[in-house]
């Protein structure tokens, strides 16, 4: 089971781990990509980044932190990659509900950090098999 209960997402938090969630499809300037938002543990409390890259439309790409940036010049690299830190709170339910109300993430979809990339996946593979019916 890749996504995580919320009592679990917390403790990942609190034991200083990162959690992410793949949001979905957007588009920038025209151009396809896909967004992603991370919670991460920073200083005194937890980071929120949202990050928008480009949809490289391969499933065997499974680490987002790579994708390149649809905005180069709106994205500060971090250690969660590309992206841009939209608030810092104390509280890590607060820095989850913020990520929740900020990029229509869902309370039931957050995963371990590296895991997104699985979501990203089959969010490719069902595009294909839509096209293909």
């Amino acid at each position: 089971m890749r996504h995580l209960r919320r009592l679990f997402v917390l403790a990942a938090l609190g034991r200083k781990k990162e959690v992410e969630q793949f949001v979905g499809p957007i588009t920038l300037a025209g151009v396809r990509g896909i967004g992603w938002v991370s919670v991460w543990p920073w200083q005194d409390g937890y980071n929120v980044s949202v990050h928008d890259v480009q949809d490289l439309d391969d499933e065997q790409y499974g680490d987002l932190s790579v994708f390149p940036p649809l905005d180069p010049e709106d994205e500060d690299e971090d250690e969660t990659g590309y992206g841009r830190v939209i608030g810092h709170v104390q509280d890590p339910t607060e820095a989850l509900e913020l990520a929740e109300r900020s990029t229509g993430a869902s309370p039931d979809l957050w995963v371990n950090h590296g895991v997104a990339g699985e979501d990203y996946a089959d969010y490719v593979l069902a595009r294909r098999a839509q096209h293909q019916s």
